[in-house]
This record gives structure tokens, sequence and C-alpha cells, in this order.
């Protein structure tokens, strides 16, 4: 498949709302309605395919996640029509769920079940999350020792148990059942006294057996991520000491160039391949060290989050691409993961700088789309950085132009002190659901910084 050329971001005038509808565009043409509701095909181009395998109920690729996007672009543009889109969607995952099986946050349950109490609280329909409640209840039944512990599976990364244990304290505060935040708490201790550094793949054919991983889906940060939202939620001790232990081994094998870190994709084997990304990057690690210091307020983890912020601009992207940020637009390991750390940290610093990069990656990405057959905005990529020639341009959430809408409306609802709107973040999203530092929302209550 030939994509048509794209033209450059300096020749469009699109803001990021106007090219976040256009993606709307895009994902309504992939729609298949049936008797339970509304699920959409992973790639609607003639002859396409996608770049991941078929989920059509997910939260990384498929429906769990287009409700969410078209959640917020209903709130972002006033549009009653967008509501129908996600009220579809999410009566499908409603009566559907029971034919899942796996069920982790990304690819399984327990993305469904996010999908579904946030479907439930903006669409005010209770059955939404009556159902959300449902699955919780599945996924707390179904645990098991693990080596004589509670969890679900060997694997601790946000790919698996993290993930699970993250959605289960999400439900917890949403629909008010402390018997979650229990579970979650249990099967967090079993992951807080496993060895840390590191973890491995294990099941990605692309790396070696014996590689370690210190990104966030499926490595030392996403789980350290994990322990320290657990600490913030049980102030248990342990939980702290654990995420400490998997921050320092992040930051001893990070390289440091002055005031920028980078952080290898996996050691010992390629400890010069820095992803920039979500999934096993920088804008992923980051995430970490700002729960970190969330929750516990040491500095210096605030600063190995600007420490990360500033190799990636220092990286030269968006305009070169390197070995670790090469043709990808999406949520996962590419530009629209980069706008949703960079909008975070706007919001928690006040920094201009970073929405001011923020905007210059969203340019650049709205400058990439294509949309010459007047059936919306997507984006073609090669989702595998090993695999160039497999280039495709997907609906879904983490792949494609679901994810990449969401990230432009955080960037639109940034900077809008007077019209502040929620957005949603995933449960493993550690900045503020309002994208405003809270110096603009002073200001825009008509009082000056530093009144009370």
């Amino acid at each position: 498949m030939n994509p048509k050329r794209t033209r450059s971001s300096s020749e469009r005038a699109e803001s990021p709302l106007t090219a976040a509808i256009l993606a709307g565009r895009w994902i309504r043409s992939a729609a298949v309605d049936d008797e339970h509701g509304r699920h959409w095909r992973a790639n609607p181009d003639p002859r396409g395919r996608s770049a991941v395998t078929a989920e059509p109920w997910s939260l990384y690729s498929g429906a769990a996640g287009i409700v969410l996007f078209f959640l917020e672009l209903a709130a972002a543009t006033g549009h009653e029509a967008y509501l129908d889109d996600a009220r579809a969607g999410a009566r499908r995952l409603a009566a559907t769920w029971r034919e899942q099986s796996d069920l982790t946050l990304y690819h399984g349950l327990t993305g469904t079940m996010v999908a579904l109490m946030e479907a439930g609280w903006a669409l005010g329909d209770d059955r939404f999350e009556t159902e959300a409640a449902a699955i919780a209840d599945v996924i707390v039944s179904r645990r098991r020792l693990i080596n004589g512990e509670v969890g679900w599976s060997p694997d601790p990364a946000q790919r698996g148990d993290g993930g699970i244990v993250l959605g289960l304290l999400r439900a917890a505060a949403r629909l008010g059942v402390p018997a979650y935040e229990e579970a979650a708490v249990e099967a967090g201790a079993r992951i807080a006294r496993l060895p840390v550094p590191g973890h491995r793949f294990g099941d990605c054919a692309d790396l070696p057996v014996d590689a370690v991983t210190p990104g966030f889906l499926a490595g030392t940060a996403g789980t350290a991520f994990l322990l320290a939202r657990l600490y913030g939620v049980s102030g248990d001790n342990r939980f702290l000491l654990a995420a400490r232990s998997g921050a320092e081994f992040v930051r001893e094998i990070s390289v440091l160039t002055g005031e920028c870190a980078a952080v290898p994709h996996h050691v010992p084997e390629a400890r010069g391949l820095h992803y920039l990304g979500f999934c096993s990057g920088s804008a992923g690690v980051a995430r970490m060290f700002y729960e970190l210091h969330r929750v516990a307020g040491d500095p210096g983890d605030m600063d190995w989050v600007e420490r990360l912020a500033r190799g990636i601009v220092r990286s030269g992207v968006p305009h070169r691409q390197t070995e670790g940020y090469w043709n990808v637009a999406c949520q996962c390991c590419g530009a629209a993961g980069l706008i949703e750390l960079f909008v975070g940290l706007w919001a928690a610093t006040g920094r201009e700088s970073h929405l001011d990069f923020a905007r210059t990656l969203a340019a650049n990405l709205i400058g990439r789309a294509s949309g010459h057959d007047d059936r919306g905005y997507r984006w073609y990529q090669a989702y595998r950085r090993l695999r160039p020639e497999e280039v495709s341009a997907d609906t879904g959430y983490m792949v494609g132009a679901a994810g990449i809408g969401t990230a432009l409306l955080h960037l639109d609802a940034a900077g809008q002190a007077d019209q502040a709107r929620r957005v949603i973040l995933l449960p493993d999203n550690p900045f503020s659901a309002i994208p405003l530092p809270a110096t603009a929302l002073r200001r825009s209550d008509g009082r000056e910084h530093g009144d009370h």
C-alpha cells in the first residue's frame, strides 16, 4: 500500500481539535454494527491490515479505547453525535465481555472495565457501571496462587498483573468498593517482594531470552510506578522501598549527558538503543519518576523527570528520526505518547517550554496525517521498528488514530483555563485529569497567584 503524499505542518492550518475531529471521521468509516452494538475495524483501508493481532474489544487496539476517544471528542466539541458513537461501542462491550478470557489492562477485561466506568459516568447510564462492577468481581474471583502468593499470572509488569492492579484501584475509587482495593494491595504485595532489577520480555521474539527491560509496559519502570501508586494508596512503606529499588536500577543503567538522561531499551545487549516513547522509553520512565515524586515528595525524582524530558528535546525529534524514534506516530511508542508526557509536565510544573514542545510535536504530527480521500485523518506508520516495511494506519488507541486524536484533544484542553475540562487518563497516567497548572486555574478564578 502506498499512502499519498502528506503535507508538511506549514502547509496545514488545522488546530489539534480539528485534526482530532478528522481522526474521528476516519474511525467512523471503520464502524461495524450488529445486534449487540458497535465495534470498529482495526484498519478500514481496502486490502489494509492492522499492525497488531485482531483484538476488537481491547483498550490497546479495539473498541474500549475508541469508546474513550469518542467520549473525549464529545466533551471537546459539545456534539451529541459522538456520545452516540461511544454509547454504541459501550453497549457492545457490556453485552460481550463475558466472551473474553484475557484479564489484562491493555488487552483484556481490565481495559473493558475502565472503558465502561468512563462511559457510565459520561453518559449517565448506570447499566455500564453495573457491568464494570461485574467485571471487577470476575477479576477478583480469578486470583490464584503464584509461587504460594496471590496473583493472576507470573508477569508483574504493566502488561500483566501490574495493569490489573491499577485497574482495580481505579474501580475501587470510582465504584466505591473497598474489596477491589484490598485485592489490588494483596496482589501488589507479591510484586513488591519480587527481586529487582528488571523483568524479562520472555515471549518477545525480537529480543534475546536474557534481555532485562527497564521500560514501562514490560519492565522495571512500570512495576516501580505500580508500587509507588500502591504506597500512595496504602501508606505501606514496603511498597515505597520496592519502588525505590526499581527506580535505582533504572538510574544505574541510564545514560547521562549533561542535564539529559536516556534509558536503554534492554540490557545487557542494547545499552545504546534509547527509545523515546511510552512503552519502552523515556516518556514511560518519566511517568514512574513523577509518580514517585507525587506520592513521596522527593525533589530528586522530579529532577529525573526533567532530565528525561530534556533528553527527548535534545534528541532533535520530531524533525529528526532516531533509532529509538522511527516512523511511528502512536501512543505506544510514537509522537502521541510524547505529547501526553509534555502536556502532563506542563500541568505539573507550569513551564511554558513543556507546552511549547507539545505544540511542536502536534504540528509535526498533524503535518504527517493522510486525508486524501475525505475519509478523515489517519497516520501511516511502521509500528514495529524492526519491520520498517510493514506500514499501516490503524484506528485503535495505543496503535492508531483514536490515541493520536486523544493526545491532540489533551493538548487542546491545555491552556484553556477559562474553559477547563476534565480529560480521560488511563490508570497508568500520573498527571492531572484537568491539564492546567494550579496557577492557571487560580488566575481563571479571578485570583492572583499566591491568594488564599
